[in-house]
């Protein structure tokens, strides 16, 4: 009898330059031996400098592409990132409802690029947390993300301000939420998730390196990953934690393009 893949499908823009977006999607997928699917939304032209231009992709382009995979291939999991606009949030929102069985779904609320490129206007964060917040197994914004999301007052650095955050992004709709504390000024790096009714806190020695470009989207679908292959979403974040800490230093070895270049998603396999 033939084996069956885990496999995992990513919503989200392309990155030429591979760093991040689909690219660092499906490398983080293959890496942690999953089958990577996947629908693009919008295409950029960036490099390790930054993003210069940003292409979003018809509706129906978007469509074709989801149900053409749902026609023929089991879904076991969901990563969701650039999105751009509301009508491709309600385009996904209502393809999401399409899916055969009900995998888990994880939101990587994707705002703009780390080098402060706008991917979401303003007026569409409203629609985001009302189409996919509720169909969201897991959602995973960074510190900035969380105050935008919640109106909370800059910076969130307290337990008790990053756990009421969590809890009133959870109450939006959210079955769990991850909170980033990447951007904090600590030395640590502190993630505060919110699952099952109770606050997990994941604590780690701050990376410093030139090469983290695409450190959310890796995080996200390390997390997806794991969660197609039947982890709990503690579990999963636990172990996509490390798997991310590993990549970031061993990318720190490397050098590619004039600017942030990225992680090494196969460090596992590479001699």
């Amino acid at each position: 009898m033939k084996r069956a893949y885990s496999t995992v499908l990513t919503i989200a823009g392309s990155d030429g330059s591979g760093g991040a977006g689909i690219q660092a999607d499906l490398k983080t997928f293959a890496a942690l031996e999953c089958y990577g699917l996947s629908v693009i939304t919008a295409l950029t032209a960036q490099n390790t400098l930054g993003v210069s231009a940003v292409y979003p992709l018809a509706e129906t382009c978007v469509i074709d592409q989801f149900r053409a995979i749902n026609a023929d291939i089991s879904i076991d999991a969901v990563k969701i990132g650039m999105l751009g606009s509301a009508a491709i949030i309600k385009t996904v929102a209502a393809l999401l409802r399409e899916l055969k069985h009900k995998p888990p779904v994880i939101l990587d609320t994707v705002l703009s690029s780390s080098g402060g490129t706008t991917f979401f206007p303003q007026e569409a964060l409203p629609h985001m947390m009302a189409e996919l917040f509720p169909l969201a197994t897991l959602i995973t914004p960074n510190l900035p993300e969380t105050a935008l999301l919640t109106g909370m007052r800059q910076p969130l650095e307290t337990q008790k301000d990053i756990e009421e955050a969590a809890l009133q992004l959870h109450k939006t709709g959210a079955a769990s939420v991850l909170v980033k504390g990447g951007h904090s000024e600590s030395h640590e790096c502190r993630d505060c998730l919110f699952y099952d009714n109770r606050f997990f806190w994941f604590s780690s020695k701050k990376i410093i390196t030139s090469n983290s470009h695409g450190t959310g989207c890796t995080l996200s679908s390390a997390i997806a990953a794991f969660m197609a292959k039947g982890e709990s979403t503690d579990n999963a974040v636990k172990q996509a934690k490390s798997y991310l800490e590993e990549a970031l230093l061993a990318g720190g070895d490397y050098r590619l393009g004039k600017g942030n270049g990225p992680l090494h998603h196969f460090y596992r396999l590479w001699k």
